[in-house]
């Protein structure tokens, strides 16, 4: 996952999600905060992250060191993705559709961010079970991360890419 090398790239951060939680301790509720961030360079680079602190700001700075650790590179055709892939994260599940240039970024909330700061600029994307932001955000950069170029594919395959695409 962490090949990419983060020297001299401007990452862009963004915040997905923040969450309250509490612990039960002898004197009473203990409050932290959990947040999400996904990173990534706009070229074919993207990242997810949490953290968690008694502070808002020190959890996202906690979650965008994270995010740096676990960069994944994205497979793409122009301005879209290679092909269909439906990615899966805990119980989430994203269906990544490429789109003709012009049709923009069709996806919802958390999968919006990941798509985005992935430099995929067209694109259609449907959540299909879980909409917690963690598992739609893990389940597009696990989908993302598993695209294949048909260079790939051919090189599996024993075939030529001409072969691949008919």
């Amino acid at each position: 996952m962490a090949d990419f090398n983060t020297n001299g790239v401007e990452l862009k951060e963004r915040l997905v999600h923040v969450n309250r939680v509490a612990k039960t301790v002898k004197g009473g509720r203990n409050m932290r905060f959990s947040a999400l961030v996904v990173v990534g360079d706009e070229n074919g680079h993207v990242g997810c992250g949490t953290g968690k602190a008694a502070e808002i700001p020190e959890a996202i700075r906690k979650a965008i060191e994270d995010a740096k650790k676990n960069i994944v590179s994205v497979a793409m055709s122009g301005t879209t993705i290679t092909h269909e892939i439906i990615g899966e994260y805990g119980a989430g599940r994203v269906l990544l559709k490429p789109a003709a240039p012009g049709t923009g970024v069709i996806a919802g909330g958390p999968a919006r961010a990941v798509i985005e700061l992935a430099g995929i600029k067209d694109i259609r994307t449907k959540s299909l079970r879980s909409n917690n932001p963690k598992n739609m955000v893990g389940a597009t950069i696990q989908g993302l991360a598993n695209l294949k170029v048909a260079a790939e594919v051919a090189e599996l395959r024993g075939k030529t890419v001409e072969e691949i695409l008919g």
